[in-house]
């Protein structure tokens, strides 16, 4: 059985979706400009799949996001932040334990 993966920090939950966000935003209209916005998405892509590893770690999720972005047209779906939603679900840091308050 493997062991679970360590929660990560807030920011870099947080950076994840930021870079996952930004290379879709700008994937996506550029995906309608032709082949020259296919050489600029792949370039994204490689650039995503580093950033992403380095603040997250590895999980499966990045592959399929990262072979399916070099089909054209394909492209058009969001699919960093769908693999960093899926990447980041209950890895984060555990809310830290509030004081017991007044009995009302």
């Amino acid at each position: 059985m493997s062991k679970p993966k360590p929660p990560l920090t807030v920011w870099r939950i947080r950076m994840a979706w930021a870079v996952a966000l930004t290379v879709d935003a700008i994937q996506i209209p550029a995906e309608a400009a032709g082949p020259v916005g296919w050489f600029v998405g792949a370039g994204l892509d490689c650039v995503a799949m580093g950033a992403l590893w380095a603040l997250v770690g590895f999980h499966w999720a990045f592959l399929p996001s990262f072979l399916t972005e070099w089909v054209p047209y394909l492209n058009m779906a969001p699919l960093w932040t769908l693999a960093v939603a899926l990447a980041t679900k209950g890895r984060g840091e555990p809310a830290p334990a509030l004081p017991p308050g007044p009995v009302a």
